[in-house]
């Protein structure tokens, strides 16, 4: 979305088509974490995923152990339907099923990522479920999930009486990057100066914003667009190694520069929430009550996300004093089981790309793009790292493995 060289129509066109947020945050620079806040709203190392939870016990990082009603069983207990098309990615197993945790509903795919977009293994195992029954579906993944989720839609819209609520997860444009070969093509005779991995990257985003615009079209033809809330976000930026851009920020996934946290968020529910862009502040655990509000339910255990209601329905401004955490706990040699961080207080981020290296302090109001970052000897670093200290007090004591 945005870039120069690639065309999303159809997500621009949603973007201009409500409130844009200008500054919308992931909860973490990867897949896991931020998911598992989407469903809480709550940071993800409180609620059992500072990682990636994969299906090999000795690579896995996170088991999800949510404190409280997840955002399904939320929207359930306000008399809606519930149901989740496509990428799951919080457990392969009771009582982290999608159908454990809430959705009455769910076609899609367990895992982490695919090995390929048209058998759908990840490491020789099928994850694709009907609920809880193993199927075998034929198609590139991204076509697929397009398919059930207007099935999904054009089912539950007959019911006039009984609203739905849809999670609609595409794995894409998470590598491997495999668009339909004549996307590639088309791509590549429009731009014929990108390079073959560049080039294949835009023509993957561009196949999965096509079929975001044939669920658009079909909620449009439904006749149920007015009476539609949309909201559209990803779980983290691009991946630079896999030949993503995310200008004009720097960095990008598993990188707490901006380019790895700061994601395209909008929200569209015509006459309801104005057509405009807000600088206020969100982020991906803030969807979970913003959407009790709207939908009338109240959320009565502790979370850290704050509702978003008032931005986009009312026009009002945002906590100037909020202050927002980024935990990311990985194995491997790299990371060797330890967590690196980020935290951002007003115009002040202190950041770590490694939990191996020293903290960088950004003023984002003189240096958005984050290209001179300075020791962290000034005193707000010190009274940031005070406050990421007690967040991680608090975090210890929440147990992110499988008993």
């Amino acid at each position: 979305f945005g870039g120069k060289d690639i065309r999303t129509p159809a997500i621009d066109k949603l973007m201009n088509s409500g409130m844009r947020m200008n500054q919308f945050y992931a909860n973490c620079n990867v897949c896991t974490p931020t998911r598992a806040s989407l469903m809480t709203g709550r940071y993800p190392d409180l609620v059992g995923a500072p990682g990636v939870i994969r299906q090999n016990p000795e690579s896995n990082w996170g088991y999800f152990n949510p404190t409280g009603p997840t955002l399904p069983e939320l929207m359930n207990k306000a008399g809606y339907h519930t149901g989740m098309v496509g990428k799951w990615h919080l457990g392969y197993e009771a009582p982290n099923l999608p159908n454990d945790r809430g959705f009455t509903f769910f076609h899609g795919f367990l895992g982490d990522m695919m090995d390929d977009y048209w058998t759908h293994l990840r490491g020789g195992v099928n994850w694709m479920r009907l609920n809880k029954k193993t199927i075998t579906p034929k198609g590139h993944a991204t076509e697929v999930f397009s398919r059930w989720g207007i099935d999904y839609i054009t089912e539950q819209s007959k019911d006039k009486s009984k609203p739905f609520f849809l999670y609609l997860a595409y794995n894409a444009p998470h590598f491997p990057i495999q668009p339909p070969e004549d996307w590639l093509k088309k791509v590549q005779k429009r731009e014929p100066q990108l390079k073959l991995k560049r080039a294949t990257n835009v023509a993957f985003v561009e196949h999965m914003d096509h079929e975001i615009g044939k669920v658009l079209d079909a909620i449009k033809k439904l006749g149920i667009a007015k009476d539609t809330l949309i909201t559209f976000s990803s779980d983290n930026g691009g991946s630079i190694p896999h030949a993503a851009t995310n200008d004009p920020w720097r960095g990008g996934k598993q990188e707490h520069w901006e380019g790895g946290i700061r994601v395209p968020t909008c929200a569209v529910w015509p006459g309801k929430i104005p057509i405009t862009q807000t600088d206020e502040w969100g982020i991906t655990m803030d969807l979970l009550p913003t959407f009790a509000e709207i939908a009338g339910v109240q959320v009565r255990n502790e979370i850290e996300g704050q509702s978003l209601a008032p931005i986009w329905l009312k026009g009002k401004k945002g906590d100037p004093n909020r202050t927002l955490i980024w935990v990311r706990r990985e194995g491997n040699f790299r990371y060797q089981g330890r967590a690196y961080y980020a935290i951002r207080e007003g115009d002040w981020k202190l950041l770590q790309n490694h939990p191996f290296e020293p903290m960088q302090l950004v003023n984002l109001k003189e240096d958005p793009s984050e290209q001179s970052p300075k020791p962290a000897t000034h005193p707000i670093a010190r009274k940031l790292i005070k406050k990421l200290m007690l967040h991680e007090q608090k975090s210890g004591k929440m147990p992110w493995q499988k008993k």
